[in-house]
């Protein structure tokens, strides 16, 4: 049987995603692939790893919902609660949340473009940003930043649209969008920052400034985020002090070491689509400016909305002394495409699609194929036995609890890692109690709890020994092995608590 020309194979693919009768749905089924292709990957790459700590945190929030938590404001709480209301707990169910943000922030990408590109340089744009390790590698870790990749997105085209048009409607879209990224994480400070700042350079702000637009965009923003607000005035900002507790108060040096390092690892994440444009366009000086920095009004609109965003947490971390990494820089950009091909200089022939279409679609085949031996080599580089032993260690306390109540396990408490791994992997789907808004005294002697911590943790076990006096104490072994090969056993302290 003879194998398809992969170019021709490409042509055929760029064919109907140029076509303008076919492109919509052509891309719609491209990201869709796209997810699957992820989505299976994570889940047999990382099936050896368990859960990372911060999905099972989420997972943790999710479970006692509110307006607000101790680290961060609750969307991703709010989406993993919703989501795990009509599927499964699952590792694959989870992947397919996780690769959901990146593939909806990359199709609102691809709708944002239609403003400024063809439909060869959209086609392309697209491409690249799924070369970007922030759209697949990265963003299979949910958390507050991924959440923030479709909302980032969808604020700057509603932002735009609201400036170029004073739309009513897109003014209102772009305040319910704020209010989502600041209910994502307090980070959108900066695209909200940035899209002002964008506002302020361009030569039609008065026109902007003097219409019903701006007001309604603070104003439905606002609305959105009042219950947040309020809870944070009810909190005492807990998350602005854990926040400046952890990244705050560092010294001059140190900061400045951290924004250039964000410079950096934010440029070298996105160095392989810059890299194409240059050598597919050999762009001269001119053109580079163009880049950089467009001519014309709208473009410039664009950049500065690229840009300002991208650029002020350097001026916030060393004015306010706090650290920051390029992996928050995940969500900042949607804009790429736009900047790096707009230039009327810049000119994609087709051969070029094509090609970077089929390494667009190699990479997520190859490290399917690929997922195996991965799962291998970090099962034997040693995973956290916590996440790796999850369900194996949740069935066994959850085996205790029954034998001591008929009642469902409801709270789970003691080491903080070990709690939120084993409530996502109980059937009874219990609560958190580390680091969470703690249940009335009462309530917790009506429902009981189990305490769980590493055996060699004596400060954790004495404190579980401390909270629920009267428990009973187990010790158990747990090992999880995977695919024949041996794991490392792991020995656990529990304590059972049943209701009072």
């Amino acid at each position: 049987m003879r194998l398809p020309n992969p170019m021709t194979a490409a042509g055929r693919y760029r064919s109907v995603l140029t076509n303008p009768a076919s492109a919509e749905r052509a891309v719609l089924a491209s990201l869709a692939i796209y997810v699957v292709l992820w989505t299976i990957y994570a889940t047999i790459a990382k099936g050896s790893q368990g859960l990372h700590y911060d999905m099972t945190e989420v997972i943790a929030w999710s479970r006692d919902l509110g307006f607000g938590y101790l680290k961060h404001p609750p969307l991703a709480a709010w989406i993993v609660a919703a989501w795990f209301g009509v599927l499964p707990v699952a590792a694959w169910s989870y992947y397919l949340l996780a690769m959901l943000m990146p593939a909806i922030a990359l199709w609102i990408a691809w709708r944002l473009s239609a403003d400024y590109l063809d439909l060869e340089k959209r086609v392309m744009g697209l491409a690249l940003l799924t070369l970007i390790p922030f759209y697949n590698f990265h963003a299979l870790k949910f958390n507050v930043n991924t959440v923030l990749m479709p909302v980032w997105a969808i604020t700057t085209l509603w932002f735009l649209r609201s400036y170029q048009t004073r739309s009513h409607f897109y003014a209102a879209l772009a305040g319910l969008g704020a209010a989502l990224c600041m209910l994502g994480k307090y980070w959108s400070v900066f695209l909200l920052a940035g899209l002002i700042v964008a506002a302020l350079i361009d030569a039609r702000r008065e026109k902007y400034f003097r219409s019903a637009a701006p007001w309604i965009t603070v104003a439905v923003g606002l609305i959105v985020m009042a219950p947040h607000l309020a809870w944070l005035v009810q909190h005492d900002f807990a998350p602005f002090s854990y926040a400046m507790g952890i990244h705050g108060d560092k010294p001059f040096g140190g900061t400045v070491y951290s924004a250039l390092g964000y410079l950096a690892g934010s440029i070298g994440y996105v160095a392989i689509p810059v890299v194409i444009v240059v050598a597919v366009a050999r762009p001269k000086l001119r053109t580079l400016a163009d880049i950089i920095w467009p001519a014309d009004a709208e473009r410039r609109l664009a950049a500065a909305a690229f840009w300002a965003p991208f650029l002020l947490p350097v001026i916030g971390a060393v004015a306010g002394g706090t650290e920051i990494t390029s992996l928050w820089s995940m969500p900042a950009w949607t804009l790429l495409p736009v900047l790096l091909l707009s230039p009327p200089a810049v000119t994609v022939a087709a051969a070029e699609t094509r090609r970077i279409l089929m390494a667009a679609v190699a990479v997520p085949v190859v490290m399917l194929i690929v997922s195996p031996a991965i799962a291998i080599v970090a099962y034997r580089a040693g995973p956290q036995p916590a996440a790796t032993q999850a369900r194996l260690l949740a069935a066994e306390i959850e085996r205790v609890w029954h034998e001591a109540t008929p009642q469902r396990l409801r709270f789970v408490g003691g080491d903080a890692e070990i709690a939120y791994d084993v409530i996502a992997a109980a059937a009874d789907k219990p609560r958190a109690l580390p680091d969470m808004a703690q249940p009335s005294a009462d309530e917790l002697a009506h429902s009981g709890m189990a305490l769980v911590c590493f055996a060699e943790d004596s400060g954790c076990v004495h404190a579980a020994e401390q909270r629920a006096p009267n428990g009973r104490r187990i010790e158990t072994g747990i090992v999880r092995n995977y695919w024949g090969m041996a794991g490392k056993p792991q020995l656990y302290t529990i304590i059972i608590a049943p209701p009072r």
